[in-house]
């Protein structure tokens, strides 16, 4: 059984493109606008000479290495800890680098790694330290540059650049927690659209073996009394008319009710497709709609199908000396899995007995009681190899071990020493 597919617009996976294009963005937003914040500082109080084309030297070498940060992004999801290792280095020259360093970091720590976050910190701490130690006293000399170098702004400055890097860590982590979280939410959705497709499956299958074990059962008793009939008809030379007449009439009256059958059959098949299928109301069959479900025929029903049978020909003799008041139980008496199964054992044994031993008279017995089991038995002497010509599907014992397993029994068949073949089911009987 194959599972249905999930239709692939409901569960768009999502754009690396359009994700790495965002990031992008972002990162550059930010790394301009510290730039230009720093660059405001910086330019603001610009001295005359040398130190002028320095700082001028210094934020151009920003903007290089920041657009290098943010080209590196593109590469993050194949190699996440090297970008965010090398952005943060580069922000020991290039505050414009912050941006890009930042969502590294937090792309590294949505796929949580102990040892990268380490690495990263590590890198971070040293690029704060070494930014405000060697690289901001060289370029950034005199006053505009207070205290630079000293240990306090180098410590510091480590300080404020691993406090960025924690946070930027924490948000990718909960954003990749939020990230895995919908995954398995949308993983746990396509598994139980799955598991419901596949159970409606397995529904519908169920209900087609069902209704092909009804429809058997059903037809295969018509068939073979009118087959047998017919045959009478046409091997029978010494017939009168009025025999003849009677059997013709037996020939009718099973046609017509295994026609009407297979007409309730092939109904609850197509009231089970439903209207979308166009064998609903709507489709022009006014009576599909108001269809009720076809009852099956129980142990009430016992005494028309013997009758059936004699007419028929065969000889059958009913034992029910060993059922409460010894009588058959009436309709509503026993629960309609037991009652239906029963009389399907019956059915199918007598039309066996009527395809493969014509001649041969039939017992059928029945005993038990409520809160135990109902035991039916049918036997009859075998026939010789050939001696009916009946169709046979050779399916009809398998449905019936089937039926008393689905009712709690079990059902045993086959030929005994003395020449018999025995039907025999044990079903549970409650109280």
């Amino acid at each position: 059984m194959t599972a249905p597919s999930l239709p692939q617009h409901q569960y768009p996976p999502p754009s690396r493109a359009r994700s790495t294009a965002g990031r992008l963005l972002l990162a550059t937003a930010v790394g301009a606008a510290v730039w230009f914040v720093y660059a405001a500082v910086l330019l603001g109080g610009r001295p005359p000479g040398p130190d002028g084309d320095r700082i001028g030297a210094a934020l151009l070498v920003d903007l290089l290495l920041g657009a290098a940060a943010a080209a590196l992004l593109t590469v993050r999801h194949r190699h996440s800890l090297a970008v965010a290792c090398l952005a943060l280095a580069a922000c020991t020259a290039s505050v414009s680098a912050l941006g890009p360093a930042v969502i590294a970091v937090a792309s590294t720590a949505a796929r949580p790694r102990r040892g990268a976050l380490l690495a990263a910190g590590s890198v971070a701490a040293a690029a704060g330290a070494l930014s405000e130690g060697v690289y901001r006293p060289w370029f950034v000399p005199g006053a505009l540059a207070p205290g630079g170098g000293g240990a306090l702004a180098v410590v510091g400055s480590a300080a404020v650049t691993l406090l960025i890097v924690t946070a930027a860590a924490a948000t990718g982590a909960l954003l990749g927690a939020r990230r895995d979280l919908l995954a398995s939410l949308e993983e746990r959705a396509r598994t139980a659209e799955r598991a419901r497709g596949l159970a409606a499956q397995a529904a519908r299958d169920a209900e087609r073996t069902r209704i092909a074990r009804e429809m058997h059962d059903q037809l295969a008793h018509r068939i073979s009394l009118v087959a047998l009939h017919a045959g009478a008809l046409v091997y029978r030379e010494d017939l009168g008319p009025a025999e003849i007449t009677t059997a013709a009439q037996t020939i009718r009256t099973n046609a017509s009710l295994a026609l009407a059958e297979l007409r309730d059959v092939l109904g609850v098949l197509r009231d089970g497709d439903g209207p979308e299928d166009g064998d609903g109301p709507e489709s022009g069959d006014s009576t599909a709609g108001d269809r009720p479900d076809r009852s099956q025929p129980t142990l009430a029903e016992l005494s028309a199908l013997l009758a059936d049978s004699r007419e028929a020909g065969t000889v059958v003799r009913l034992d029910t000396s060993g059922l409460p008041g010894g009588t058959l139980p009436g309709r509503g008496l026993l629960p309609d899995v037991l009652s239906g199964a029963s009389f399907r054992v019956v059915q199918e044994a007598l039309t066996n007995a009527r395809k493969h031993a014509p001649d041969e008279p039939v017992d059928v017995s029945l005993d038990g009681s409520p809160g135990g089991r109902l035991a039916i038995e049918v036997r009859n002497r075998r026939g010789f190899a050939g001696s009916s010509d009946l169709p046979s599907a050779g399916v009809g014992l398998t449905g019936l071990d089937e039926r008393a397993r689905l009712a709690g029994g079990t059902l045993e068949h086959g030929a005994t020493e003395s020449g018999e073949f025995v039907v025999r089911a044990c079903l549970p009987w409650p109280a």
